[in-house]
């Protein structure tokens, strides 16, 4: 599975059909790197952090893929998101190649358009 297909997996575009599930919870958790997993020990938890911290991603409109940058192991992958209530955001997401070969993610940031990082 390439690093896009990853993210694009665990960045909430399986989440958002069935965003109850906890299969879901469950998958989108699989993708969260190793020092997030630290802080949120359980997918319920996370996915509750997920909900309320990051709304545009949880639920949107939609999700479109914009430029990504790799070196070092690290990754840096602009998303371009439309929330629920048609309102546009920017998602700088960094993922983290593991030793095992899978990618991570690391963390996120949410930017309204031409809001500085």
């Amino acid at each position: 599975m390439s690093w896009r297909r990853s993210f694009q997996t665990a960045s909430g575009i399986t989440i958002e059909d069935s965003s109850s599930s906890s299969r879901c919870a469950a998958a989108a958790y699989s993708y969260a790197a190793p020092a997030i997993r630290d802080v949120f020990p359980q997918a319920d938890i996370f996915m509750d952090m997920v909900r309320r911290s990051y709304a545009p991603v949880y639920r949107h409109k939609s999700f479109e893929f914009g430029e990504a940058r790799a070196s070092g192991g690290k990754i840096a992958q602009r998303v371009h998101i439309i929330d629920a209530d048609g309102i546009p955001w920017e998602a700088l997401y960094t993922l983290e190649l593991e030793p095992d070969g899978s990618v991570k993610i690391s963390g996120c940031v949410l930017l309204r358009p031409g809001q500085a990082v």
